[in-house]
C-alpha cells in the first residue's frame, strides 16, 4: 500500500521493483497481492494495454482503523478497552498520550453536549 500511496498509481512491477530490496518476490505474487487488497476494497484497477495499473481507494489512516477494529475484533472480543489496557500495561501508551488522549475525549464531549 505504501508503494502505491506514495505514487498516483503503480503497477504490479512497479510495485515489485520498489519493495525487491527489502522484500523480494516474484511479479506473480505481486499481481496476487494487488488483486487482493482490491478484493478488500483497498485499491481499484485499470487496464493500460494489457497492465493492470493500480490506485488507492483509501487513505492510510483508514486503512490503519480497519486494521485496529480487526484486530480489537479478533483479539479483544469488540472490546476498545481490553486493547488500551494491554497497551498501558505492555507501556505502549506512556503517561503523556493518555492525558492526551483523555483531553480529546472531553473536547469531544463538550463539543457533543453543545450541539
Amino acid at each position: 500500500m505504501n508503494v502505491i500511496w506514495k505514487r498516483s498509481s503503480a503497477t504490479s512491477e512497479d510495485v515489485r521493483e520498489a519493495l525487491a530490496a527489502r522484500h523480494p518476490m516474484k511479479e506473480s505474487t505481486a499481481r496476487t497481492v494487488l488483486k487482493r487488497l482490491e478484493e478488500k476494497g483497498y485499491l481499484a484497477h485499470h487496464v493500460d494495454g494489457r497492465t493492470n495499473v493500480y490506485r488507492g481507494l483509501t487513505a492510510p489512516q483508514n486503512v490503519a482503523v480497519r486494521a485496529v477494529r480487526q484486530i480489537i475484533d479478533r483479539f479483544c472480543g469488540g472490546s476498545i478497552e481490553q486493547l488500551l489496557v494491554g497497551m498501558v500495561n505492555d507501556e505502549v501508551l506512556d503517561e503523556q498520550e493518555l492525558q492526551r488522549l483523555a483531553k480529546k475525549i472531553a473536547r469531544l464531549r463538550m463539543r457533543k453536549e453543545e450541539e
